[in-house]
């Protein structure tokens, strides 16, 4: 399936009446838009209208991952590389804040495209020959969305890194790490940590990971609970348990490559391969 017959079914999903009706309904709009050069309060008007109109199926395509891949296909035509990093997909697919944002950006700036088009005389038109005829406004509008997430995807995605790096949490100190610290991340009770645990190579280990990562572990060893943790980082509570799920396989994987020392009394019962050489 080609990209615009992609597009055409999203669209045709969300909106009433068949394709050809909304295709002289759109042609109808533009010619009245087009005697004040498609500016003024009517155009105003008209921008508010569309935007709540594709809201909803770009929110969707960015929960499902069809913008991200429409995208990447667009972009591969042009020539251009594009990556879409698997932790943003996952965090797009849970996070509705995430989603709100992204589909802001992109559709504000499709906004601006579209109008640069209807005033230079291009871009949609109702008399579009091809083997589907021509696609009605709001398709035409959904791909210029998937031409513009590339630069907003990128854009967020440095956003969201910078952000995240800003907020990270850099103690740990012995103290510190007995107040709350890697015996809670690790969750093991009554275990006094040793200095050892909290050297450097912990921290090579950390930065290893992605950003998000980095900040909700930090966040753990300070002391801070799952639902603070992702209140403090706009995040599911399921997001940061799955985080810390990876962090801990991360260190027990560093543990077993003799990267790392960390106690068997920590935690014997997801470390038995460490409890066993310790016994050694």
């Amino acid at each position: 399936m080609s990209v615009k017959e992609e597009i055409n079914e999203v669209v045709d999903v969300h909106l009433t009446g068949e394709r050809t009706a909304r295709v002289r309904r759109d042609a109808a709009r533009i010619e009245e838009l087009a005697y004040h050069r498609f500016k003024g309060r009517d155009y105003e008007l008209f921008e508010e209208q569309l935007f709540k109109e594709v809201q909803p199926m770009v929110v969707g395509m960015l929960r499902s991952g069809k913008l991200a891949k429409l995208a990447q296909v667009h972009s591969k035509r042009q020539g251009r590389k594009f990556f879409v990093h698997p932790d943003d997909l996952r965090l797009l697919k849970s996070s509705a804040e995430a989603r709100d944002t992204l589909m802001a950006d992109v559709v504000v700036q499709a906004l601006r495209k579209l109008q640069r088009d209807l005033q230079a005389g291009c871009g949609w038109s109702a008399d579009h020959s091809g083997p589907r005829g021509a696609s009605c406004l709001t398709s035409y509008f959904i791909t210029l969305c998937v031409w513009m997430f590339r630069s907003k995807y990128v854009e967020w995605a440095q956003n969201r890194v910078k952000w995240m790096q800003m907020h990270a949490v850099y103690d740990f100190t012995e103290g510190a790490a007995n107040e709350a610290g890697i015996g809670g991340l690790l969750a093991a009770t009554d275990y006094t940590v040793e200095a050892e645990v909290f050297g450097t190579d912990f921290e090579e280990i950390l930065d290893e990971q992605a950003p998000e990562t980095q900040a909700v572990v930090r966040l753990t060893v300070m002391g801070y609970g799952g639902t603070e943790i992702a209140d403090m980082l706009h995040t599911s509570h399921g997001a940061v348990r799955n985080r810390l799920t990876r962090f801990r396989s991360a260190l027990w994987d560093a543990a077993r490559d003799k990267r790392i020392w960390i106690p068997a009394e920590l935690n014997t019962r997801k470390a038995p391969r460490l409890v066993e050489e310790a016994a050694a």
